[in-house]
């Protein structure tokens, strides 16, 4: 089978791009023309899979299904996981897919292409530490999902321990993990709320950061306010803790021991192991290598988000970010559209860093707007970066879904959580 643009990935970026691409071609020709492969059928915006995994955020009503919007914005859709790539022959292969219980879902397939777009993500860097290995990770639904469920148990079972507690350990104290530990308070409070006192426990949260401070990537401004709001929110914040080995019940840390019934590594970014095997040049994190176009080392092969390496300033790439990922998908937009129309006027990609916000529970945030707004950086907390904080999330939304099922998908959320409440419990 040949289409004329393949894109590998539908997170935030691909997914945009594909409904972008399928619109502007229109219903005839959209569906003919783009192909859109993922290894799962519903879409989860990535971050907000520390929602996921503490139960504030149902996968259920949340999650999209691939086959649908892609029957909405005019583009086709097929499950897979690229296993092999040929940039010369234009061709690649998908991986057979299987069940839970090992029937085969979909046969091996090789997929034909004029221009391809690799978006397929990225992880986090276990950087060789012993044990890290069974840490769990928050790298895609099925992660956040099973650490919800076992989430559940310990919280079950640490309201009948005799200690009347329950310790959870994160590692990493960027943007996840620190969303991630002031999520898992509100659904630790959300879950007191229906027990007996006599099953009330404590929920002892630690983070570990092996730099200085955390949220290292944001103003130190922004690093101060979201340290003091989580301490006074419980949670124990340790800077300059290297990780050592992860054991069982515990971390082994510069710092001495950390008990631990739950273990989140939340720390690094690195892309796929397999992505060296590809043919195209990578760096020592496996993300493709592209130039200022987004193009790799093979003609008519792009790669964005997290699995790309760009050019950014002073020698820096382009940070792993949403926003990123959104406006490399409008830049693809209009270059493939080009490339279809048979035109080559392809200006530089230039990425415009609009700031960073971090959620920190149901009524805060803090962060920071570039831009002119008050200086070169524009302060912001409370209420109001909770709520820039999620139109963020409905501007994803948009992107694909259109402003109006855009505004009835935001009440149907909110009325769920007035008639049920934040935390899911199944």
């Amino acid at each position: 089978m040949h289409y004329d643009i393949v894109i590998v990935g539908g997170g935030a970026g691909g997914l945009e791009l594909a409904a972008q691409l399928g619109r502007k071609l229109g219903r005839r020709k959209g569906a003919e023309r783009i192909l859109l492969i993922d290894r799962t059928v519903f879409h989860i915006w990535k971050p907000t899979l520390h929602e996921v995994a503490a139960g504030t955020l149902d996968t259920h009503q949340e999650g999209l299904s691939y086959p649908i919007l892609a029957r909405r914005n005019h583009f086709s859709f097929t499950l897979g996981e690229l296993a092999a790539l040929d940039p010369a022959a234009r061709t690649l292969t998908l991986a057979p897919m299987a069940d839970e219980q090992g029937r085969e879902l979909a046969p091996e397939r090789t997929i034909a292409f004029t221009h391809l777009v690799l978006a397929i993500g990225g992880g986090a860097n276990l950087f060789g530490t012993p044990g890290a290995e069974t840490a769990h990770l928050l790298e895609n639904t099925a992660d956040a999902e099973r650490f919800h469920h076992r989430l559940l148990t310990a919280f079950t079972r640490a309201s009948f321990a005799p200690e009347r507690a329950l310790a959870i350990a994160i590692v990493g104290g960027g943007a996840t993990g620190v969303e991630l530990s002031a999520e898992l308070i509100e659904a630790h409070a959300e879950f007191l709320d229906g027990l007996a006192k006599d099953q009330r426990f404590r929920l002892d949260i630690t983070i570990l950061e092996a730099a200085e401070r955390i949220l290292g990537a944001l103003p130190e401004k922004i690093s101060a306010q979201a340290q003091t709001a989580l301490e006074r929110k419980g949670v124990t914040v340790l800077t300059g803790a290297r990780v050592q080995a992860v054991e069982e019940g515990r971390l082994v840390t510069s710092k001495g021991d950390i008990p631990a019934a739950l273990i989140v590594w939340a720390a690094g970014v690195k892309a796929a192991d397999t992505n060296p095997a590809f043919g195209l040049e990578t760096n020592r994190l496996n993300q493709f290598v592209v130039n200022d176009r987004l193009e790799t080392s093979a003609p008519g092969v792009w790669a964005m988000g997290d699995c790309a390496a760009a050019p950014w300033t002073e020698g820096r790439t382009i940070p792993a970010r949403a926003q990123a990922a959104h406006q490399q998908a409008d830049y693809l937009a209009s270059v493939l559209t080009a490339r279809l129309a048979e035109r080559r006027h392809e200006p530089a990609f230039q990425y415009r860093d609009f700031g960073s916000l971090v959620s920190l529970g149901e009524s805060r945030g803090v962060g920071s707007l570039m831009g002119g707004l008050g200086g070169p950086n524009f302060f912001i907390e409370g209420l109001i970066a909770k709520w820039i904080y999620m139109s963020l999330h409905l501007a994803h939304h948009r992107a694909i879904l259109g402003t109006g099922k855009t505004i009835v998908l935001a009440l149907a959320r909110l009325l769920q959580e007035r008639v049920s409440g934040r935390l899911k419990l199944h």
